[in-house]
């Protein structure tokens, strides 16, 4: 691997950002450089302990002909990073590709299923591709319980319950906005719909139980499992044996709980080993989880309490 990413530069779209550092470790871990950054906001002294000498901009037209003139120079950055709010994703993506840069794009890598035929055109016409993080088909938790269940070839019962606790800001941001987020569902929930199919196998039919500003909760019928889902990003929710904890995650097959707490800060360095060596994922892997959370967005609330995640049940009584 180090030969193949010893000349290998990038770019930074949305360095500013809550998950960029895990993008700026990963660039420094596959031996890149990283030629600039861009963010409207300026708060981003964290790239001196990566990147110091990277150019950074706060306005798109600078930070767009920067590139420029290095293209004229030297070619085009290998890739592009997009690390951006959910709904700059799609414009960003299309941009790096006529640009002339591959594209590794964090998730959601679109809000709705129809722009992933828009980029894949784009794809076409420039020649270089779009690669999303799509961090837990990495996790050899994961990846161990999916050689489980394709050895098994039975159903299981699946639940899901993810609770990271945010404060009132998260509502005033763009994340509160349904039409720049996705929702809740889709800001803090796509990368286990994901998950869930690449288990479990495609998604058969689609339930929705609660959709709010802080929460949601359904019904999956995957191919190989029934899964009932819970969501949240209120405090409230958590479990009170969790003490100051304010994230709590659990996914239970027939009951028994999978461990997976552990190793998520390496996987983004991963995310871009497979990348740089030609194996990330494309536009088709991400599109299943991407039209599940679209459905979750409009499908009418329709409460099967057979069917309903148990945290729910217990909201309800």
């Amino acid at each position: 691997m180090r030969s193949q990413t010893l000349s290998n530069k990038f770019a930074l779209m949305g360095v500013a950002g809550y998950i960029a550092p895990r993008h700026l470790a990963a660039i420094r871990h596959v031996e890149g450089m990283l030629e600039a950054a861009f963010d409207p906001r300026d708060s981003v002294g964290v790239m001196d302990s990566y990147f110091p000498n990277a150019q950074f901009f706060v306005d798109f037209e600078r930070f767009s002909a920067y590139l420029d003139k290095l293209k004229k120079v030297s070619g085009p950055v290998d890739y592009i990073g997009v690390c951006s709010p959910n709904f700059l994703h799609e414009p960003q993506s299309r941009f790096a590709l006529r640009y002339g840069s591959n594209v590794i794009c964090e998730k959601p890598l679109v809000l709705n299923p129809e722009d992933i035929d828009g980029l894949a055109a784009v794809e076409t016409e420039s020649g270089k591709k779009i690669f999303t993080i799509l961090q837990l088909r990495l996790h050899d938790a994961i990846l161990a319980v999916k050689r489980r269940v394709e050895s098994e070839k039975r159903r299981y019962q699946v639940d899901l319950c993810y609770i990271t606790s945010r404060g009132q800001w998260y509502h005033e941001s763009w994340k509160g906005d349904d039409r720049k987020s996705g929702g809740v569902a889709t800001n803090i929930g796509v990368h286990f719909f994901d998950m869930l199919s690449f288990i479990f196998g495609g998604v058969k039919s689609n339930e929705v139980h609660l959709r709010e500003a802080s929460r949601a909760a359904g019904f999956l019928e995957c191919e190989r499992a029934d899964v009932r889902w819970f969501l949240s990003i209120d405090a409230n929710d958590l479990p009170p044996s969790l003490g100051s904890k304010r994230t709590y995650r659990s996914i239970k097959m027939d009951g028994d709980e999978i461990e997976f707490s552990e190793g998520f800060t390496e996987l983004h360095n991963r995310s871009y080993e497979e990348i740089v060596a030609g194996r990330g994922f494309t536009l088709e892997d991400v599109r299943p989880s991407i039209e599940v959370v679209t459905q979750i967005r409009h499908l009418p609330i329709k409460l099967r309490p057979d069917r309903a995640h148990a945290l729910l049940k217990a909201r309800l009584l």
